[in-house]
Order: C-alpha cells, then structure tokens, then sequence
C-alpha cells in the first residue's frame, strides 16, 4: 500500500479544495465580465445631452442653493428674523 488512508483523505480533501476554488475562480470572472458588459451598455444607451442636461439642471439647483444662502445670510447680518 502507498498511501496510508489519511494520506489518502488529505488528498482528496485537497483535490476537491482545489476543484471547488477553480470554480469559485471562473465563477467570479465570468461575473466581473457580465458587470463589464453591463456598465459598457448602460453608457452606450445614454446619449451624451443627458449628461449634459444633468449636470445644468444640478447647477441650477445648486446655484439657487446658493443664493438662498446667500439671502439667508443677509437676513442674520441685518437683525431681521427669517
């Protein structure tokens, strides 16, 4: 006999550890290449006005965040309860 039965079990143990870390492996690539592919087609789908009106339309809000503040401010400094 060669292998004594807990050689033997290790053995095993340790081919199907590698097995189930092999699958684990694939798994997780083939999961990041979906994601990719995802991300790839979600900004192939969005036209570029998009984000441009986006980012207006959150710099006019900003902006009246802004002046409001502003307003905000003016009212402290001079006394006057908002």
């Amino acid at each position: 006999m060669i292998l004594s039965e807990p050689m033997l079990i290790a053995a095993c143990a340790l081919i199907g550890l590698l097995v189930i870390a092999a699958a684990a492996l694939k798994g997780w690539q083939d999961w990041l290449a979906l994601k990719s592919r995802e991300l790839e087609l979600n900004r192939r789908a969005q036209p570029a006005e998009v984000d441009s009106g986006h980012r207006e339309g959150a710099a006019r809000i900003e902006l009246a965040d802004l002046k409001e503040r502003i307003r905000k401010l003016e009212a402290i400094a001079s006394g006057v309860d908002l």
